[in-house]
């Protein structure tokens, strides 16, 4: 007899336990006012979780779905009104570009000469962003695949972690009050927006996919999406439950990187991943006041856009707390693409100049 149809891939439902102790952080982190509760609660309670040697199941193709209503989320942020603002973000990319060129060249050299890792190893490990693609060039390479996850994974968590208090000192985000009240969740787009927005995810999905976009369930519903905000055929927003729903699935999406992970074995490296991660963030920082001195960009806006990795997080942080999504997804994209397009010809440049 043929087995009973599920109503969700096997897979989802190992799952479902790692999302409930996610949602379960999500809720304490609410009650006890923490900024994003529902990203950082999750993250913070399945990484540890993770790490004592319990393991949870991945989210698989539902982070994938979740990354399709992030996009369409975000696409909702490019209004018309964001005409006036293409000189200012064309040259906060410029600057963007060039300290993320800072920004690979001390992560590979920390990698490389510090940490110990082969050439290869260093050169995926130190490059900011886009993981997935990274990992099957670094599987092609020969470099340590687990070195390369590891410290992407403790680059993000470091990240996430990071912002808030960050952003507190820049005292220009109200913390406390970005978060949704339970009267909020209730919120429905209308039929004919639900529609539209529908359009975008599925329309949105094989447009990345026939484009070949970076993160293509991310950027190509986003793209759709703001294409029809931009235009002003639709004004409709998902409704505030459904940004907890995915600030939870990517913030256990982040912790559960740490399965397998066991302290004792992998100490040395995942202190070094953290050094590394912190140089990082100072750097960030520091080109996110030159990209306000110089374009006029909030601070905040600039630091979630010139951060290394992450886009999906921090795309998702930026909608959170309201903070220019629209300007901090363009510069991942932009990010992505360009270190997609360079890092083949830079790796082969650098085993030439490593053998002259």
């Amino acid at each position: 007899m043929p087995a009973a149809p599920t109503l969700l891939h096997p897979g989802a439902w190992r799952f479902l336990p790692t999302l409930a102790l996610g949602g379960l952080g999500g809720v304490i982190a609410y009650l006890i006012d923490l900024p994003l509760p529902w990203l950082l609660g999750a993250l913070i309670t399945t990484t540890l979780t993770s790490l004592a040697g319990v393991r949870l199941g991945s989210p698989g193709r539902l982070r994938k779905g979740v990354l399709v209503v992030i996009g369409v989320m975000l696409g909702s942020a490019f209004t018309p009104e964001l005409s006036g603002d293409i000189t200012a973000w064309a040259a906060s990319a410029a600057i963007m570009l060039a300290a993320t060129a800072v920004m690979m060249v001390v992560a590979v050299a920390f990698s490389y000469r510090v940490a110990g890792h082969s050439l290869d190893t260093a050169l995926y490990a130190g490059a900011p962003g886009g993981l997935s693609a990274l990992l099957m060039m670094a599987h092609e390479s020969g470099a340590d695949l687990r070195a390369v996850g590891i410290t992407h994974a403790v680059r993000i968590l470091v990240l996430l972690l990071a912002i808030p208090p960050i952003l507190g000192l820049f005292g220009h985000v109200d913390l406390a009050g970005a978060s949704n009240g339970p009267a909020q969740w209730s919120q429905l787009p209308s039929l004919a927006g639900t529609a539209w927005l529908v359009v975008a995810a599925v329309l949105g999905a094989v447009v990345g996919r026939v484009l070949r976009l970076p993160n293509a369930l991310l950027f190509g519903p986003a793209l759709v999406s703001s294409l029809l905000h931009f235009s002003g055929l639709t004004h409709a927003v998902l409704p505030p439950a459904l940004i907890a729903l995915a600030q939870v699935v990517i913030g256990t999406s982040v912790g559960v990187r740490f399965v397998g992970v066991a302290l004792s074995d992998m100490a040395r490296q995942l202190g070094l991943a953290v050094v590394q991660a912190l140089i990082l963030v100072l750097l960030a920082v520091a080109a996110a006041w030159v990209g306000q001195a110089l374009t006029g960009i909030s601070v905040a806006a600039a630091l979630l856009a010139y951060m290394p990795g992450g886009a999906p997080e921090l795309s998702l942080v930026a909608l959170s707390l309201n903070i220019e999504p629209a300007f901090v997804t363009s510069h991942h994209l932009l990010r992505i693409t360009v270190l997609l397009v360079a890092l083949p010809p830079l790796v082969g440049w650098a085993h030439r100049r490593l053998r002259a």
